[in-house]
């Protein structure tokens, strides 16, 4: 049967791909420690199930608008006011099924064939492939550890093309934790509006911030910037919900107009049941979101002195998130236990196969030093889990 050209050039999430092979490894009874996979471990909060519950016995089984609920859409405008101090009308909200859904009906609403997207990198393995899938292409703009993951924005100019249409910048990053600073976001806004360009603001991470650091959008810098910017965000990462799929953007009216059609006729529209829960979630109290944060930031704290205790291995502290992504290159060109480690594809596979630890290579990010952990995990995980690999690269 034949298989479109966009379908068969596509590669699969390196993400997803590591932690199915760490749980087919599991189903071996192998003990793996995966690390690969960017979801909390805590429970869904607890009043936000019960809303998930009391949405199915209230019969919001059918149904909705494409583009989401006007609850929800209410809710994500009040909680947008709360977090950012930017009033937002419901017409500039589209809802869909998680932000990964979002960033591929801002592609196909965006881009014609041709039309060129400046990403940073370590960029979230999603994006290139979804620029691709909708006929766009894309320059990676490299974000080096010693500038703490944050590009240099004369770099980022230099990237433009005449058929560059926008900038994507994902703060906190994954897979780095980088964090744009106010600072670092008007001089990325000056660039946008000099060269015409829209920015897409990924800020799924924005709550998990640490060391007393604070979000700022682009949305924030000015209302000429607000009219160029298209804000990606969701409830998977702040209320561990991954699993309910609900992720929405804001943007002009007429843009966000454009998404929902395109929606209504890719899914209909999000899970109803799931967009009641995320209202409720985003109105309700949100003392479970402080306290996941700080738990991220003690694991944080854990994971980064653990990996750059082991030789060879150098970790930069990441602001946000719950990624680290160490420096694994001194090992490049060695052998351990008859393997030569050339790449950090091998250093992950090696880690997996000889240490039962499962992460995630660089060049899935668009860099070649470095892999990725996610620390949404116990601390004795993490303990465990780079005391194997401590071992496995001692040889």
């Amino acid at each position: 049967m034949k298989l479109s050209d966009r379908v068969a050039r596509m590669k699969p999430s390196a993400t997803m791909a590591m932690d199915a092979k760490a749980k087919d490894m599991v189903a071996q009874g192998k003990d793996v420690l995966s690390f690969a996979l960017g979801e909390p471990d805590f429970p869904t909060p607890e009043p936000i199930c019960e809303a998930g519950i009391q949405a199915i016995r209230k019969g919001h089984t059918k149904y909705t608008p494409a583009s989401g609920t006007a609850r929800l859409k209410s809710a994500i405008c009040t909680a947008t006011e709360r977090d950012l101090g930017l009033a937002v009308k419901p017409a500039q909200v589209c809802v869909g099924n998680g932000a990964k859904h979002i960033i591929a009906s801002i592609f196909g609403s965006l881009l014609d064939p041709g039309d060129h997207v400046i990403l940073i990198a370590p960029y979230w393995v999603s994006y290139a492939d979804l620029v691709e899938l909708f006929d766009g292409t894309w320059t990676a703009v490299q974000a080096p550890a010693e500038r703490d993951f944050v590009p240099d924005m004369a770099a980022v100019e230099a990237a433009v093309t005449d058929r560059t249409v926008a900038v994507l910048i994902n703060s906190p990053s994954n897979p780095s934790g980088g964090v744009f600073e106010r600072s670092d976001i008007e001089a990325l806004a000056e660039v946008a509006v000099r060269k015409d360009l829209t920015i897409i603001s990924d800020e799924i991470y924005k709550h998990i911030l640490f060391d007393g650091r604070t979000h700022y959008s682009p949305a924030m810098v000015s209302d000429e910037v607000r009219q160029r910017t298209i804000i990606v965000d969701g409830v998977s990462k702040t209320y561990s919900m991954t699993g309910w799929r609900i992720g929405w953007l804001i943007a002009p009216e007429a843009f966000t107009k454009g998404v929902g059609t395109l929606q209504s006729q890719m899914t209909s529209n999000p899970n109803s049941i799931a967009q009641e829960a995320a209202a409720d979630a985003l109105l309700g109290p949100q003392d479970a979101v402080e306290v996941m944060r700080a738990e991220f930031e003690q694991r944080r704290d854990l994971i980064v002195g653990l990996l750059n205790g082991i030789d060879g291995i150098t970790c930069r502290t990441p602001g946000g998130a719950f990624y680290a992504f160490p420096d694994v290159s001194s090992y490049f060109g060695k052998t351990r236990r008859g393997r030569t480690l050339e790449t950090a594809t091998d250093v992950s596979a090696y880690l997996l196969d000889e240490a039962l630890v499962s992460t995630v290579p660089g060049e899935a990010f668009g860099v070649a030093d470095n892999i990725r952990l996610s620390f949404a995990c116990s601390n004795e995980q993490i303990t465990e889990g780079c005391a194997r690999i401590a071992e496995a690269l001692a040889g």
